[in-house]
């Protein structure tokens, strides 16, 4: 497929019918939908090309690694390996969670949570404590 062929993948994310997954409502926020019931096969076919091209960042959940695509607000992974997959019978799962804008769209951690309130809007930043250290060494 060409660029000029290819699907608009934003215009399939915004038509796509999203469920919330409400077992990880208060641990790990995020919506999916249901390749084959919710008949999204093009879909999961733009996303899997998106990957493969190389537009994926390779992202931690704990001791699992795997290629997310961000788009917009969100980030957007498989179970799977991309490479295996058929979009026209793949059974399982496209899943999308928000962007904290921090660490944790990179590489989750023990003891990270998946609550944004639990997280400062933006870095902490430390300031300097003496004047010394607030001045910038010129030469």
């Amino acid at each position: 497929m060409n660029d000029t062929d290819a699907p608009d993948i934003m215009e399939l994310i915004a038509n796509a019918p999203w469920h919330e997954a409400v077992t990880y409502r208060d641990t790990w926020p995020h919506e999916y939908v249901v390749i084959q019931k919710d008949a999204q096969q093009e879909l999961l076919a733009t996303f899997c090309d998106r990957i493969l091209r190389g537009e994926g960042v390779e992202c931690h959940f704990f001791h699992q690694t795997r290629p997310y695509l961000f788009l917009g607000g969100y980030k957007y992974w498989v179970m799977d390996e991309v490479e295996g997959i058929n979009p026209q019978s793949y059974d399982s799962v496209l899943n999308r969670a928000p962007l904290y804008r921090d660490r944790r769209d990179f590489a989750i951690k023990p003891g990270d949570s998946g609550n944004p309130q639990n997280y400062p809007a933006s870095p902490h930043i430390t300031q300097p404590s003496s004047q010394a250290e607030k001045e910038t060494p010129h030469g």
